[in-house]
């Protein structure tokens, strides 16, 4: 089978997909018999490419990274987003996917929202690493491509790689989630973590950028805007809450984070952003969950505090943990290494 892809946003997140495609091209077709093309690429400052039998991807990366615009490259008929979505619906790939990855709206989810809308009008599959749209517009997205027998995923907008969607979905679909609490965001994590051992603010943010971790809008991340993203898409997917991030209690880091930092430290505690929201009891399922996420001290011992080892390039290792009780006090956990914080989940079997 071919799959002919389009990519929408061509930050780290994209380029990065582009170089695993390739070191996984010879498994993908001995393993799963599947053939790819990147036939299209929309970005925000760089310009577009398009080719119907598929782009030199490689070339692309390269041209970004020089700092120059894709539209050198050869000419095209393609100077949008919508263009490419547009020209992708038009292959004759059995299977056409756009790969969404543009950085978050925090206004209201766009134009992640338009351009998953516009691939589902086109026939094609989605799948978005950004919080956008299962944040603001979760309900009417999935129901607009169950409708059209489409998939509309977004795995990696929370925990990155690490299951959280599709491991409630996939393996436990008779069971209902009653409450979610962790460090979903791994730059104010590791902020956090300097400032706790005497070290400034500036530099640790920094570092987090030069890596491509923190947000393309660090603010995002520092005012809690983007741990306010998540939570209110786990609790849109999880309990069907219908809220946005402007429905989440947010606090993000101010002057003050440094002091309290250290004072929890001294306690043997740790100051960490924690997102959580739990389904309403006595409430209807209509109603918002109520969700909080805001700096608040975890045990040494806490689960929610593990995972700040110092690691390569002075990052912490973090260790994602989903924590997911069965219906007797027995508790099953699930966990791996990445960089986007800990989870963790309670769910009860209908």
């Amino acid at each position: 089978m071919r799959a002919d892809l389009a990519l929408i946003g061509f930050g780290n997140v994209a380029r990065r997909f582009v170089r695993l495609l390739d070191e996984q091209r010879h498994r993908l077709a001995a393993d799963e018999g599947l053939e790819y093309r990147i036939v299209g690429i929309a970005t925000r400052r760089h310009g577009a490419m398009h080719h119907t039998d598929g782009v030199d991807a490689a070339l692309a990366v390269k041209q970004v990274e020089d700092g120059r615009r894709l539209d050198a490259i050869a000419p095209t008929t393609v100077s949008t987003a919508a263009d490419v979505i547009a020209a992708l619906a038009t292959t004759d790939a059995p299977l056409r996917v756009v790969i969404e990855t543009t950085t978050l709206g925090i206004e209201n989810g766009r134009p992640a929202i338009d351009h998953v809308e516009a691939a589902l009008a086109s026939g094609c599959h989605v799948v978005t690493a950004n919080k956008g749209p299962a944040a603001f517009a979760y309900a009417a997205l999935s129901a607009t491509a169950r409708a059209a027998g489409l998939s509309f995923l977004f795995e990696g907008a929370v925990m990155d790689g690490v299951p959280v969607f599709n491991l409630v979905r996939e393996t436990m679909p008779t069971s209902v989630v009653q409450r979610f609490r962790g460090i979903v965001n791994s730059t104010t994590n590791h902020i956090l973590t300097a400032l706790e051992h005497g070290e400034a603010f500036a530099p640790a943010l920094a570092r987090m950028q030069a890596l491509g971790i923190a947000e393309a809008d660090p603010s995002l991340d520092v005012d809690g805007w983007d741990a306010a993203a998540k939570a209110a898409a786990l609790a849109n997917v999880f309990m069907d809450a219908g809220i946005t991030p402007h429905d989440v209690v947010r606090e993000g880091l101010g002057p003050d984070t440094a002091e309290r930092a250290r004072e929890a430290r001294d306690r043997g505690q740790r100051l960490r952003l924690i997102a959580s929201g739990a389904r309403g009891q006595r409430r209807p399922a209509a109603v918002p969950v109520p969700v909080r996420q805001h700096p608040a001290v975890a045990g040494r011992a806490g689960r929610v505090a593990r995972g700040a080892r110092p690691g390569p390039r002075g990052v912490p290792r973090l260790r994602l943990r989903t924590r997911l009780p069965r219906p007797d006090p027995q508790r099953r956990p699930a966990a791996g290494r990445g960089r986007g914080g800990v989870a963790h989940g309670r769910h009860r079997a209908r």
